[in-house]
């Protein structure tokens, strides 16, 4: 290891916040905190829904097992092996394999870096409008105004949510400040709130008059419908996202992970809670818009005026917007707090002398100075497509080629193994070589030419 990773790592460790995870069951909820959010609460049901219903899920559980079983622990046990974040792990895996080529990993780490980054300062906002969602819900507005109107009033606007972005901004840095132990407390109170919070939406959305039909289209699968390669094509995007899986955000909560901590194990429970948290909020989505003929790919419409729409006309239904915008909050800001971290860890790698509080300023600034011109829907909005088209998928897969054709075999399986009762073997190791590498190429190839084509 480098003169430079080495007073990185141990200016790092050396600053609060930069503990371990006390539980791995604090660890389980940290991470499923970062993996869902808005790729799970819209995405997964949009995407489900434009993409032919149950036949689309079929693809998705597969691809969920298997980045959840190689991919996600791959990340975890490289942060592990580094005990950093991104850009030490990278310059880590590079050096196995010749000690002069930690320089190119390390440079090569910037770009998922970045990736998180501009994924952040896009979810700020997108958070923002949440909460813009949650208060007109605790005040009763949403449940009497034209829904449409209401949320062009403000995602057509310049600086209308100025406010909502600041509190969502600063209440994301200040669950940091502790690093590894207040990320593990607020999503131990959050996560469980926002399970049982879908599961009682869920509820309440199976009493409607037609939901039926919804529960039919998403688990009765038209197997014709595998045959089309953009249903896997999606399905693999979903997956590749809702777990996190950027070459970056996972990376920074397994180098939080204790050595006794079996990698794999906990990459499975995340995978599992993660797609619990997808499917209960497609059972309250896809059954609502099936009930009142609404469209299920409608985006982040779905949210500010389709559920909208459909709460002002059942019983309770402010309680349910209230509990509704609640769950979002919790799912957005868990996921921001992954983000950050990733970012804020390998700032504090890079520069020693940087004190955590002034690494979160220094964020906050750059995360609210731009994403405050990007408020409107058709600012972050395209911002978004390029973040999720472009730096994610090459991010990804950079992060599967270091650690399955650059890093040593040796040294990577070395730390799959720590920890586990049974080890793993070569059954593990190519699935992780000749499946998961070639979905993140594909993925990202696909993704490019799909944006230089349309």
């Amino acid at each position: 290891m480098s003169n430079q990773d080495l007073n990185g790592q141990k200016a790092v460790e050396e600053k609060k916040g930069s503990n371990k995870f006390a539980s791995r069951w604090g660890f389980i909820l940290a991470a499923v905190g970062s993996a869902v959010g808005m790729a799970n609460v819209w995405g997964f049901p949009a995407k489900l829904g434009g993409n032919g219903g149950g036949a689309f899920l079929v693809a998705y559980l597969l691809f969920i097992i298997l980045f959840g079983y190689v991919a996600l622990s791959t990340e975890y046990a490289i942060g592990r092996r580094a005990k950093t974040g991104t850009v030490g792990s990278y310059a880590l895996a590079w050096r196995t394999r010749k000690k002069e080529l930690a320089r190119a990993g390390r440079i090569l780490g910037f770009l998922p870096l970045a990736g998180s980054m501009c994924i952040a300062i896009g979810y700020a906002c997108i958070i923002s409008y949440v909460l813009k969602g949650f208060t007109a819900a605790i005040t009763g507005t949403i449940m009497t105004v034209d829904t449409g109107a209401w949320f062009e009033s403000f995602s057509l606007v310049n600086y209308s949510i100025v406010p909502f972005h600041i509190v969502i901004v600063v209440v994301s840095l200040a669950s940091l400040l502790l690093g590894a132990e207040s990320i593990e407390k607020t999503n131990k109170v959050m996560m469980p709130v926002f399970f049982v919070i879908f599961i009682i939406l869920a509820v309440r959305v199976a009493m409607l008059p037609g939901s039926g039909a919804g529960y039919k289209f998403m688990f009765t699968p038209v197997w014709s419908e595998l045959a089309d390669p953009m249903v896997w094509i999606w399905a693999m995007g979903q997956a590749f996202f809702s777990l996190s899986i950027t070459g970056s955000g996972m990376i920074v909560y397994g180098a939080y992970l204790h050595e006794d901590e079996d990698v794999v194990g906990v990459a499975k429970q995340t995978a599992l809670f993660d797609t619990i948290a997808a499917l209960v909020a497609a059972l309250v989505i896809i059954p609502a818009c099936f009930a009142y003929g609404t469209d299920v790919a409608a985006g982040p419409s779905l949210l500010f005026v389709t559920l909208p729409m459909i709460l002002q006309d059942i019983p309770f239904g402010q309680f349910f917007a209230i509990i509704l915008y609640a769950a979002m909050l919790f799912a957005g800001i868990s996921s921001i707090q992954n983000m950050f971290e990733a970012v804020g860890e390998s700032l504090l790698h890079c520069i020693p002398k940087l004190s955590r509080k002034m690494m979160l300023v220094i964020l906050g600034v750059v995360c609210f100075g731009i994403g405050v011109n990007m408020e409107p829907i058709f600012r972050w909005g395209p911002w978004m497509d390029i973040v999720s088209i472009y730096i994610i998928p090459i991010g990804a897969t950079l992060g599967a080629v270091s650690w399955f054709w650059v890093m040593k075999k040796e040294d990577l399986m070395h730390e799959i193994n720590k920890g586990a009762k049974k080890a793993h073997g070569d059954l593990w190791y190519y699935a992780g070589k000749f499946l998961y590498v070639p979905c993140a190429i594909i993925l990202c190839c696909v993704a490019l030419f799909m944006q230089v084509a349309f």
